[in-house]
Order: structure tokens, then sequence, then C-alpha cells
């Protein structure tokens, strides 16, 4: 018997110098930027959560279990999957990791606020022409194959590479595509395009002056806001704008348009592509359609305060049928405009997910180049009934009331 649990000794005595041994095959500095970004995202956690027991978790006991398949990692596959089983047990959307790899593929920016004349929407993985302005050379449905010689379905197999575990993808995708249809106003851009009959065509698309106004809050830069506001047919009011940004515009716009429309037989506020703004914002435009005190679109908590998005009811409300139109580029702000309305019973949301990110989160770069996705607050929506129950925000402002998803078959706006 002595000689047997000599020899169990001996196999786990090799078993471990065998683990030590492969450990050591990954250089000193980079096994330590790979444990310090284990540490980082565990301490975020930690520190920032709005939870003192994070996820309902002994966080202590999480690290205790998890950080040494960290630092017996081989791999910097290993160390992600030890953080990724960390963020996993808590069970909660906006808490991702994304690798370097990934990170490093994304280099789309910006070149300028011109405007093209026509509005495209990532569907279904292909880049969609979805809203054109009269004249435009473009028409609806035409698919963009490359801009300027980048093959766009090459930077959307990118910005998925990076996102598809995060709550992100959708917003991601829109941005992505944004700036490569971006350019400097008198500057041009080529395009090649399949029509409706997947025939390429190729145009070299002139960037025009900018749509919308400058408007500016707080430390942020002056950003373009666009509004548009209209009847449609049916006797139908209409109202869309780019950003909740830009109060007293907006306030005139809607003071204008709800005015107008008091006998209107339906509504509808159009936030796609909508990323959000002044959070607060989105009570006031709440107002134009709440008739009741104490009316709450919902709050929002961290572990130290609370904020309540108590609606402001106008004198002059409408009142009739309420559609919100949202997207996958709908996010923040207008998420929870959209889903604390939906939430009320004010309002039916129309459209496809939006893009999950009504809870503030960001992606910060860790030591060994990952991204690290967290949210340190959260939201709730309060559904309307007799116990009053809260419902946690999973951070979709949900189109569950008529979800559509665009094709290239379907026409409009």
């Amino acid at each position: 018997m002595r000689v047997f649990w000599k020899l169990i000794r001996i196999l786990i005595t090799a078993v471990l110098a065998a683990a030590l041994s492969q450990a050591a095959s990954m250089s000193p500095e980079e096994r330590q930027r790979q444990l310090d970004s284990f540490d980082h995202v565990w301490q975020t956690i930690h520190d920032k959560h709005w939870e003192p027991k994070p996820g309902g978790l002994d966080w202590d006991k999480v690290r205790a279990e998890l950080r040494p398949k960290a630092e017996l990692a081989t791999t910097t596959a290993e160390v992600r999957d030890a953080i990724r089983e960390m963020l996993k047990r808590l069970k909660q959307s906006h808490f991702h990791l994304i690798s370097a790899e990934a990170m490093g593929g994304l280099n789309d920016h910006f070149r300028g606020d011109g405007d093209p004349g026509f509005e495209a929407q990532v569907i279904q993985s292909e880049a969609l022409v979805t809203r054109v302005q009269p004249g435009s050379a473009v028409k609806l449905g035409w698919k963009i194959t490359t801009v300027n010689g980048t093959e766009i379905a090459q930077r959307i197999a990118a910005v998925e590479a990076a996102y598809a575990r995060t709550t992100e993808l959708g917003l991601r995708m829109h941005q992505m595509l944004q700036a490569r249809l971006s350019g400097e106003p008198g500057s041009t851009s080529t395009i090649d395009f399949l029509d409706g009959t997947n025939q390429k065509v190729t145009l070299k698309i002139p960037f025009g002056k900018p749509t919308g106004k400058l408007s500016s809050f707080g430390n942020l830069p002056p950003t373009l806001v666009s509004m548009e506001s209209k009847q449609l047919e049916g006797n139908i009011g209409y109202v869309r704008f780019s950003l909740f940004l830009d109060p007293m515009r907006l306030l005139q716009t809607f003071t204008e348009a709800i005015g107008n429309c008091l006998k209107c037989d339906g509504f509808i506020v159009d936030v796609r592509g909508n990323p959000g703004g002044i959070g607060i914002m989105a009570t006031g435009v709440a107002g134009w359609f709440v008739d009741q005190q104490n009316q709450r679109l919902g709050s929002m908590y961290t572990r130290d305060s609370t904020l309540n998005f108590t609606v402001n009811p106008r004198p002059q409300a409408f009142l009739g049928p309420l559609a919100v139109l949202v997207d996958d580029a709908s996010a923040s702000t207008s998420e929870i405009f959209a889903g604390g309305l939906q939430d009320m019973h004010r309002a039916r949301v129309f459209g496809t997910k939006s893009a999950a990110a009504a809870l503030p989160s960001v992606v910060e770069v860790l030591r060994n180049g990952d991204g690290f996705q967290y949210a340190g607050r959260e939201l709730y929506f309060r559904r309307r009934s007799s116990a009053r129950r809260q419902r946690r925000a999973t951070g979709r402002a949900g189109s569950d009331d008529a979800p559509i998803a665009a094709c290239r078959s379907r026409r409009g706006g």
C-alpha cells in the first residue's frame, strides 16, 4: 500500500511539473500582461458593478477558483477562457471579452460630415441602401460592394469577428458603414453597387453640404443633429431626429408637429439610427404623448444612487395611437424612450431589435490587447400592472410588438 501511495505522489508531482513547465513556455512579460488583464477584469467588476455581490456571487470566491487557471495557462487562448468563464458566471449582458486580433481588425474612421445623398444599413450581413434623397442616382435596395476599393464584405466580417459575442454588434456594424460612407463636403467616393438585377453599377458619389445643424452640450464636441417632421398619408404625424441633442430645436419641432396633429389618427416617432444623446431628453419627448403625472420610463441604478426617468406631461399631448420605429442602431436614450413607452403600454415598437446599449457600457483595452466591455449601471423598466413589478431591461428596446426585418425586396424608408 505504501508503494501505491508513493507512486501516486510521484505521478501528481510529474503532472504538476509538466503543467508548470508548459506554463513557463509563455515569456515572463507576456504572462504578466495576461495575469494583469485577468486581475483588471475581476477588479473592475468588483469595484464598479451596481450590485455589491455582482450577479449575486461571492466575487472573491470566483477569483480564487479561476485565477489559478489563468496562472497555469500556456496560451493566451487559455487565459481568455478563464476570463470569459468569469464573465459568464454573471449571466448578464454587457460583459464581454473581445480578442486583440479582432480589435486590431477595426480600422474604420470617419473622414468628414459631407452628405452622400443616401443612407445605408447592414442587413443580414449585406450593406443595403435604405433611403435616398431626390435626384440621387442611387436606388433603394441597391447593395454596396466596395467603397474606394475596400470590400465592404470584409469590413462586415471584421466587425462580426470582433463583436459577435457582445451586445453591440448591430451598433458597431452601423458605425463601420457610416464611417466608410463618410467624406468631406466637396470630395467624392467611388462606390460599387449591385442593382435590383444584381448588375454592377459604379458611381462617383459627391459629398454635399452636411444635413442638420451643429449642436453641443457640456464637454461634447459640436455634433450635427438632423430633424424631420411631416404628415403622412392616412392622417398620420411623423417626426424623425438623429440624436437626443439640441433640446430647444427638438422642443420646437415637437411643438409644431403635435400642434398640427392633435386630431391625427396616429403618430410615428422614428429613432432608427439614433444612437442616443442626453438621457433626460427622453422624458421630455415622452411628455408629448402622456397626460398622467408620476409616469416613469424607467429607473437607472448604480451601487450608490438611483436616477428615475420621470415623464413630464405637456399641456397639449397627443393621446392617439403611437408607434416608435427602431433598428439595431437605435441605442442608449433611444432605447430608454422606446422601451419605457412600450412598458407603459403607451406605444407599440416596430422594427428590429435595438442596439442593446440602454445600459451605459464601455470597452477598455486591456494590457494584453484584448477589449473588455462592461457596464456599471442597471436599467429597470416598470410594467404598469397591479403589482407594479419591475422588470430588468435587457438593454434592447423591444420590437416585440411588431418585429419587422428589412430586406432588399422591401422598399421604403
